[in-house]
C-alpha cells in the first residue's frame, strides 16, 4: 500500500512543480525584491518565498500529516526524520536566477521514516524535469535515465565541484583537492546543487563533490541518483544525515571510493 500511496503522491507532487514552474517564468519581467541572508552572496527574493509558501500550502491541504522542511521557513521549524517528510527548495540557484533568468530549478524529496521515496528537480526555463521514485527509475521529461554501467576510470571522468573547496582552507586540504582537479579530465560549475545531481543522474558528469550543502539542497537529488545506481555519501564516506549540513561526493560507484579516500581530506565536520 505505501508504494501506490507515493505514486500518487509522485503525481501530485509533479503538477505543483510544474505549475510552480509556470508561476516563476511569468514573473521574471516583473520588479524583483532581493534580499541577503548569510552574507551578501546568500540572496533569496521574493519568488523563492511564494514559490515555497505555494507548495508548503498545497501539502499542508492534501497531507495534513506529512512534515516539511524547506529553505525559506514556511514548513515545520522542528521536524524529525519519522512519517513522512517533503524537503523543498523553491529556487535552487537563486544567485544565477537573479543574474542570469536561467540554470536555477525547483527542487522536491519526498522521504518517509528517512528513505528517499521521490526525487523531483525541474529545470524551469528548459521545462526539463528530471524525476525519480523508490524502485521505479529515474526519467528526464518521461523517458527513461539509463542506469551507471561498467567501470569508469577517474582519469576520463568529469566532476562537478563547488568553488568552495579552493576557498574554505580551514576545512580540507588544498592540495588535495588540487591534484583531483589535475587527476580528472575536466571540472564544471553549475551553480544549482540540483541541477548538478540531475546532471551527474543524466550521465553528463560522472561526479559532484561540494563542501557544504544543506538537506532542502540534496534531498531530490539523492534519490534520482540512487534510481540510477550511484553513489552518495559525505566527503569522508560515511552517511548522508538529512537532520543538518554535509559535505556531499556524488558519483559514478567505480570512482567514487577512490575520491573519498584518496582526494577528499577534511580537517573539521562540515556538517556543523
Amino acid at each position: 500500500m505505501i508504494d501506490k500511496n507515493f505514486e500518487s503522491i509522485h503525481e501530485q507532487a509533479k503538477k505543483w512543480v510544474y505549475e510552480a514552474g509556470g508561476a516563476i517564468r511569468d514573473s521574471l519581467d516583473k520588479p524583483m525584491l532581493i534580499e541577503t541572508k548569510s552574507n551578501a552572496n546568500d540572496l533569496v527574493t521574493e519568488i523563492d518565498k511564494s514559490t515555497e509558501e505555494f507548495f508548503v500550502n498545497k501539502i499542508r491541504d492534501s497531507y495534513p500529516s506529512h512534515k516539511i522542511i524547506g529553505e525559506e521557513g514556511f514548513g515545520d521549524q522542528e521536524a524529525t526524520l519519522s512519517g513522512t517528510v517533503w524537503f523543498i527548495d523553491p529556487i535552487d540557484g537563486t544567485i544565477n536566477f537573479v543574474h542570469q533568468k536561467r540554470n536555477f530549478a525547483i527542487s522536491v524529496g519526498v522521504y518517509h521514516d528517512g528513505v528517499g521515496m521521490i526525487g523531483l528537480i525541474y529545470d524551469v526555463m528548459s521545462d526539463v524535469l528530471y524525476e525519480a521514485r523508490k524502485g521505479a527509475g529515474a526519467f528526464k521529461n518521461g523517458s527513461p535515465l539509463g542506469r551507471f554501467s561498467g567501470k569508469r576510470k577517474l582519469k576520463e571522468s568529469i566532476l562537478g565541484i563547488n568553488g568552495f573547496w579552493a576557498t574554505e582552507n580551514r576545512r580540507v586540504e588544498h592540495e588535495s583537492i588540487q591534484k583531483l582537479i589535475k587527476d580528472v579530465r575536466g571540472t564544471r560549475s553549475y551553480g544549482s546543487a540540483a541541477l548538478e545531481f540531475a546532471y551527474l543522474a543524466e550521465g553528463i558528469m560522472d561526479g559532484y563533490v561540494t563542501m557544504k550543502l544543506a538537506p532542502w539542497d540534496i534531498a531530490a537529488g539523492i534519490v534520482i541518483v540512487e534510481e540510477v545506481g550511484g553513489i552518495t555519501s559525505r566527503a569522508d564516506g560515511s552517511a548522508i544525515s538529512l537532520e543538518g549540513n554535509n559535505s556531499i561526493v556524488s558519483s559514478h560507484p567505480s570512482i567514487h571510493k577512490e575520491i573519498t579516500e584518496q582526494y577528499i581530506q577534511l580537517k573539521d565536520n562540515p556538517s556543523v
